[in-house]
C-alpha cells in the first residue's frame, strides 16, 4: 500500500514539474517589451534655450543613450519618435507609440523658469493641481502652433485654456497606476542615485500623454535656465547619468511586471500599510475591498500555484494589462488581514483597493465615509 502511495506521489510531482515548466515556457515566449522613447522638440522647434543650451539636442542625446542601453536586453524592443534633429508633430509622437502597441511611452524634456529654479521632475497625465504645473504643460503643448493646420488637427484645443484640459484625463485613467509607478521609480533614481533636487511626481495636462494608449510619463530632466544645472545637462557626464537613471527605472518597472508584482505609489491614496489590524468587523455597505498583488502585461491563470499559494485570486483584464487581486470583502479589518497575509507571502508592494457598483473608487473617500 505504501509503495502505491509513494508511486502516485512521485507521478504527481513529475506532472506538477512538467506543468509548471510549460507555464514558465509559455510566459517566457511572449512578445518583446516595447518601449517608445520620445526626445522632445526638434528641427524648427528648439525647445527652451536657457543659457544658450538647446533643449532639443540635450533631450535627443539622453534618449539615444537610454535606448542604446535598453537595446542590450534581448527581450526589449526600443522605438524612437526621432533619432535626428527633425520636427515631429505631437500627434505623430503619440501615433508612433499607439501603432507599435507599446508597453511604455517615455518623453524627455528640459525645463525653464528663473535662474533660481532647479531639479528634476516627472509628470503623468492629469488635471493640473497648481498653476506651476499648468504653466509647464502649457509651454510643452504650445508646440502645436508650429504645425500646419493645427486648428483642424487638434479640434480647437487651446493650450492656454484650463478648460481644454478637463476631458484629457479619461483615456489615460486606465493606465494611471502604472504611469505613477514608473514616474516614481524615475524620481527615486534622480533623487537617491544622482542626488538631484526632487521636484516629485506631478500630474499635468500634456497633450502628448493624453493621446497615448499605454502607461506614459514626461520627464523634465532639469532647468537649462539654471547656470549650474544647465551646464550639467549639457555635459556628456550629465546626459549619461540622467540616461542611466531613466534606463534603470524602466528596467525596474519591467521587472515588477515580469514578477507579477504591482505597486501603489499614488499619493492620493491613504497609506494603510502601517494600520493595526482589528479583529472586529468594520463593514462598509455596498463596498468591496480587494488587495491588488500584481499588475502584469502577461495573462496568467488566477490560481494559487501562480501566486505563492494564495487562493481567492481574481483577475481584471485591461486590454494589454492584467491586474490580479487577492480576496473580496466588505469588511475593512478583514481586507487588512488579507493584505498582511499577501505581504507575508512576499508581495511587499500590495495595496488595498475599493469598489462600488463594480467600479473602482477612491479608498480615501470610502474610509472617510461612515462604516456600519
Amino acid at each position: 500500500m505504501n509503495t502505491i502511495i509513494n508511486t502516485r506521489f512521485f507521478l504527481l510531482a513529475i506532472l506538477l514539474i512538467v506543468f509548471n515548466s510549460q507555464v514558465l515556457h509559455a510566459q517566457s515566449s511572449s512578445e518583446k517589451f516595447v518601449v517608445v522613447l520620445d526626445a522632445g522638440h526638434g528641427g524648427k522647434d528648439p525647445g527652451n534655450l536657457g543659457n544658450g543650451y538647446k533643449e532639443k539636442s540635450i533631450a535627443l542625446n539622453i534618449v539615444l543613450e537610454v535606448g542604446k542601453e535598453l537595446e542590450k536586453n534581448s527581450d526589449i524592443k526600443v522605438i524612437y519618435t526621432r533619432k535626428t534633429d527633425v520636427f515631429i508633430e505631437l500627434r505623430e509622437r503619440a501615433a508612433i507609440a499607439n501603432k507599435a502597441d507599446a508597453d511604455l511611452f517615455v518623453s524627455v524634456h528640459c525645463d525653464a523658469f528663473t535662474n533660481n529654479a532647479y531639479g528634476a521632475g516627472t509628470f503623468v497625465l492629469g488635471l493640473h493641481k497648481s498653476q506651476a504645473n499648468f504653466e509647464i504643460a502649457k509651454k510643452e503643448n504650445e508646440v502645436i502652433f508650429l504645425e500646419d493646420n493645427y486648428k483642424e488637427t487638434y479640434a480647437g484645443f487651446d493650450p492656454s485654456s484650463p478648460e481644454s484640459l478637463i476631458g484629457m484625463t479619461l483615456m489615460q485613467e486606465e493606465y494611471l497606476d502604472q504611469s505613477i509607478l514608473l514616474a516614481t521609480l524615475v524620481q527615486n533614481n534622480f533623487t537617491n542615485k544622482l542626488k538631484r533636487k526632487n521636484r516629485s511626481v506631478k500630474q499635468a495636462g500634456f497633450w502628448v500623454l493624453h493621446n497615448t494608449y499605454m502607461p506614459s510619463v514626461l520627464i523634465e530632466t532639469g532647468f537649462l535656465t539654471n547656470k549650474a544645472e544647465g551646464a550639467y545637462l549639457n555635459s556628456k557626464k550629465g546626459q549619461s547619468q540622467m540616461a542611466s537613471a531613466i534606463k534603470d527605472a524602466i528596467l525596474d518597472y519591467k521587472h515588477s511586471l515580469d514578477l507579477n508584482v504591482g505597486g501603489n505609489i499614488s499619493t492620493s491614496e491613504i497609506d494603510n500599510s502601517t494600520v493595526s489590524i482589528d479583529e472586529s468587523k468594520l463593514i462598509y455597505e455596498g463596498i468591496i475591498f480587494k488587495v491588488q498583488i500584481a499588475a502584469s502585461s502577461r495573462k496568467i491563470e488566477p490560481k494559487g500555484y501562480n501566486f505563492k499559494g494564495l487562493d481567492a485570486i481574481s483577475r481584471e483584464d485591461h486590454e494589454t494589462l492584467y491586474k490580479y487581486y487577492y480576496g473580496s470583502t466588505s469588511d475593512y479589518n478583514e481586507v487588512k488581514r488579507l493584505q498582511k497575509e499577501a505581504k507575508d507571502k512576499g508581495y511587499n508592494s500590495c495595496f488595498i483597493v475599493a469598489y462600488k457598483n463594480g467600479k473602482q473608487v477612491s479608498l480615501a473617500d470610502v474610509l472617510n465615509s461612515s462604516a456600519n
